[in-house]
């Protein structure tokens, strides 16, 4: 598995698609953004639905309100906004209104991670995983790929419970073929190390499973889509089973999936040996997306060197 030689989709086209298909059949679903139609790929959704969807302009916290507000008005909103300012502008409110409240609403993060590139860390959004793992009451999936995102658009809606949804914009290909909120999916079986990766990672990893079988060395690849609630007994196989553990993220690794893993690692009957791949509490140096993934040790090569470095440790 070449992941320079597959096709490659943005998720955020497989979002806007399925929210589309979902409003046809059921009145009920609303868009709510901050000036981020194009951004957030609803100008098909609002050419379709120009009633339902809500633009209150660059007002984070208002749109979380409104949000919660229909919500709680027998709505199914979907609040979309490019992730660094959704979360983080607007994290009292997500608290607030939608997770302390369980409003039943849809937080969609949009080109989260350094899927903005060039314009920097004002607009990467490394954090998010870390400050909404600490809120109680709000789960949080990272689809791997078109149909893990579509899936989760589908959950979502009909799930009735808070829920923020991480949709790259970043290119993947297409790996996964189901998804179970709360489940880590097994996408490749090994004996010697486990790769726990999420997001634009899962790919990756799958490719760093493949080639690091050339060097002898059997990698499980878990795709964590699912971040809150974690599958601890997914966790928890891999530390009994294999040697060590890799986490793979495109996100900082204080707070994030690897420190979630850690903390069920620590604590496990077996606890094994961990190497942790994402951004280490820095901020990212300008560049396009694929120059910064590969700054942060984020390639399929950079996956593959730490889980056969952790199988001859």
């Amino acid at each position: 598995m070449s992941f320079l030689t597959q096709e490659t989709f943005d998720c955020r086209v497989a979002f806007a698609d399925e929210l589309i298909a979902l409003a046809k059949q059921d009145e009920r679903i609303v868009a709510v953004c901050n000036d981020s139609v194009g951004s957030s790929n609803l100008v098909g959704f609002q050419q379709e639905f120009p009633d339902r969807l809500i633009n209150v302009g660059i007002a984070e916290q208002d749109m979380v309100g409104v949000g919660a507000g229909l919500a709680l008005s027998g709505y199914i909103p979907f609040v979309c906004g490019a992730s660094p300012f959704l979360t983080g502008r607007a994290l009292e409110q997500i608290k607030a209104d939608v997770a302390y409240s369980q409003s039943p609403v849809v937080l969609c993060g949009m080109s989260p991670g350094m899927a903005y590139g060039e314009l920097g860390p004002t607009h990467h959004s490394i954090e998010d995983l870390s400050w909404l793992r600490a809120i109680a009451g709000l789960g949080i999936v990272v689809p791997a790929d078109p149909d893990e995102t579509r899936a989760a658009v589908r959950w979502a809606a009909a799930a009735a419970t808070p829920v923020f949804l991480r949709i790259g914009r970043f290119k993947v290909p297409a790996v996964t073929d189901s998804f179970t909120f709360g489940t880590a999916g097994l996408l490749r079986d090994g004996t010697d190390i486990t790769v726990v990766a999420t997001g634009t990672m899962v790919s990756r990893a799958l490719e760093a499973a493949a080639e690091a079988a050339d060097q002898g060395v059997s990698i499980r690849v878990l795709n964590m889509s699912t971040i809150a609630p974690l599958d601890e007994q997914a966790v928890l196989a891999a530390a009994r089973e294999t040697r060590g553990i890799v986490t793979a993220e495109e996100a900082t690794t204080t707070g994030g999936l690897g420190a979630a893993v850690a903390a069920v690692v620590v604590s496990s009957p077996s606890p094994v040996k961990m190497r942790m791949l994402g951004v280490h509490r820095e901020f990212a140096p300008t560049g396009n997306t694929d120059f910064l993934l590969e700054h942060f040790g984020l390639t399929a090569a950079d996956i593959r060197a730490a889980a056969v470095e952790l199988a001859h440790v």
